[in-house]
């Protein structure tokens, strides 16, 4: 039956049976009809309604209302129960006990300790306090200090338990600074000194960078540790440094501490700029970028990467911009002179309809076929000469509407270029397939629609086998040559609904939705077939490739990630295997 007819039968029964008309029950007969499964309508508006009355003061609070709208807007359940989870989640987290912080750090501060006097016990403390703001990092930190001063106490205690069992032994009993049996050091003690010393120079003075009194204190150590000829010095030494460590460590948290807020503080600008742009999808990419960057652990290489990809993009903006900024001036001008010109011509015809006013009067008096030939005559002319004046307005017109027709087909062009350049963003530069955040978006985007319409989602993880020998015969240029060869052929082998993104180094993840795992491996061996009917030329030499793979289908309650595990652990038995095999996990 079509869905005509369904509906027409539907109606039917639902006057035959005398049932209510309402959407519920048309709904559930409709499908009953049909044969199908009644799904309950995602209820996008009222969710909206909903989330538009969420506070978003806080940070934590702002984060939530995102979570939540983004699975609103992709009509994701899951998403939504997730979000709401770890909201309650965090809400059911038990309050930091401050009372038994606050009585066991009076207790740390009054104990008495050789190394760390209440002085500055009371001064590490009051660090503690001016530096951090954020309540939950300020119970952490107070935590962490009380750790050090009990470390501090252990060492003193196991200190003094040596000393006793020295004596008893009759030896002499070691000191916080070590034992010396010699007034003069050794060769190796001096190398240590000096590596020290260096160390302090060049490393440690990164992390003091504008703190004038650390860095005095440095410089002493330093030449404290030159000048050091017995275990005397040694000794004094190690005492010093063991107070200069415990200051460079609080330093060290405050660095930690700003570079966290300054992050964070970045993550609200972009989200901020992310939401001013709705419309602007071009920016979208570049946002995507960073957010991805500052997410993971900071690295030249990639800097530099997305450094070049941005001023690309930056470039194409420029012109655009200008290019906008010519078409705006362009069809201001045009504005102007139509206005110009309609004056112009409302001036003309005004004067003309006078004219014909005063021709009229004349015909009327006129007493022979002379005068009213000289009259029509009159008349005729100021037509054409009316004519003429409305032909000329309308080439000009014609003619700066032409301009501004070709200067919006630039700004399409350049926006186009943008949108290409934005996009690249997301691929990997050396062989176009997408790369590591542009294939999270891709398993995010056919998870959610895989779970939405209830299709199988399969994923599959190749790796090209021996890709290190070939990299040392042939050299890496080769083996990039190789990496763009198979992404060629598996981009020309597979369907066009389907996503190739590069996993990592010769890795490659292939994701084919509404497809069964029996028919992904299937598809993964033409896959391998065509890669070796499709010899790859080094030097005109034929070399041939071939990769192992493992396949899984998402489950229903499968994150992608799993899925990518269990996916990976039968590429790995396809390698132990023989090679050039598909597996399924």
């Amino acid at each position: 039956m079509t869905p005509f007819e369904i509906a027409r039968e539907t109606l039917k029964r639902l006057a035959q049976q005398r049932i209510m008309p309402t959407p519920d029950n048309y709904r559930a007969l409709y499908h009953e009809i049909a044969g199908t499964t009644a799904q309950e309508p995602f209820p996008e508006k009222s969710l909206k309604k909903l989330l538009s009355g969420l506070p978003r003061t806080a940070p934590e609070q702002l984060r939530f209302a995102r979570q939540i709208e983004k699975a609103i807007g992709e009509n994701d359940w899951e998403a939504v129960r997730t979000a709401l989870t770890e909201l309650l989640a965090k809400s059911a987290e038990e309050p930091p006990d401050w009372s038994g912080l606050i009585r066991e750090l009076i207790l740390r501060l009054e104990m008495r300790q050789a190394e760390l006097t209440p002085a500055r016990k009371r001064e590490a403390l009051e660090h503690v306090l001016s530096a951090t703001s954020s309540p939950e990092l300020l119970y952490g930190r107070l935590q962490g200090l009380m750790k050090s001063w009990s470390q501090a106490s252990a060492l003193e205690i196991a200190t003094a338990d040596s000393a006793v069992e020295a004596e008893s032994a009759g030896a002499p009993a070691p000191t916080l600074a070590g034992s010396a049996t010699s007034s003069t050091l050794g060769k190796a003690t001096i190398e240590l000194l000096e590596l020290l010393a260096q160390l302090i120079e060049t490393t440690i003075a990164l992390i003091i960078g504008e703190n004038t009194e650390l860095s005095s204190e440095a410089q002493k150590l330093v030449a404290a540790a030159r000048s050091a000829h017995s275990n005397d010095d040694v000794a004094k030494l190690v005492a010093t440094l063991k107070r200069f460590a415990y200051r460079l460590h609080f330093v060290a948290e405050d660095q930690n501490e700003v570079r966290a807020a300054l992050l964070h503080l970045l993550h609200l600008i972009i989200d901020n700029i992310g939401e001013l742009v709705i419309d602007d999808r071009w920016l979208h990419g570049q946002i995507a970028t960073v957010l991805d960057l500052v997410s993971q652990p900071l690295d030249l290489r990639r800097l530099d990467e997305v450094e070049r990809r941005m001023k690309e993009v930056i470039f194409k903006q420029s012109a655009l911009k200008k290019s906008l900024i010519d078409a705006q001036e362009q069809l201001k001008a045009m504005l102007a002179t139509f206005v110009d010109r309609l004056a112009d011509f409302s001036s003309s015809t005004g004067s003309y309809h006078d004219k014909l006013e005063h021709y009229a009067e004349k015909i009327s008096q006129a007493s022979d076929i002379t005068e009213l030939t000289q009259v029509l005559d009159a008349v005729m002319s100021e037509t054409r000469a009316v004519q003429l004046d409305a032909q000329r307005t309308h080439d000009e017109l014609q003619s700066m509407r032409q301009r501004v027709a070709a200067a919006e087909q630039e700004v399409q062009r350049l926006q186009q270029e943008l949108a290409r350049a934005s996009e690249l963003v997301r691929h990997d530069p050396l062989t176009g397939a997408l790369n590591r955040k542009g294939m999270d978006e891709a398993i995010e985007t056919e998870a959610s629609r895989a779970k939405r319409h209830g299709s199988p989602l399969c994923l599959a993880l190749l790796d090209i086998d021996n890709f290190k020998k070939l990299n040392d015969s042939l050299g890496h240029a080769a083996g990039d040559a190789a990496l763009v060869h198979l992404a060629k052929v598996v981009g020309e082998t597979i369907r066009p609904s389907d996503t190739l993104a590069r996993y990592g180094g010769e890795e490659f993840v292939i994701l084919l939705p509404n497809t069964p795992l029996e028919d992904a491996v299937t598809a993964m061996q033409r896959v391998q077939r065509e890669l070796t009917r499709h010899f790859f030329l080094h030097d005109n030499q034929k070399v041939l490739i071939t990769f192992s793979c493992g396949v899984a289908e998402l489950g229903p309650d499968e994150s992608p990630e799993a899925a990518l595990q269990r996916a990976d652990a039968a590429m790995y038995l396809a390698k132990r295997a023989g090679k050039n095999r598909v597996m399924a996990a």
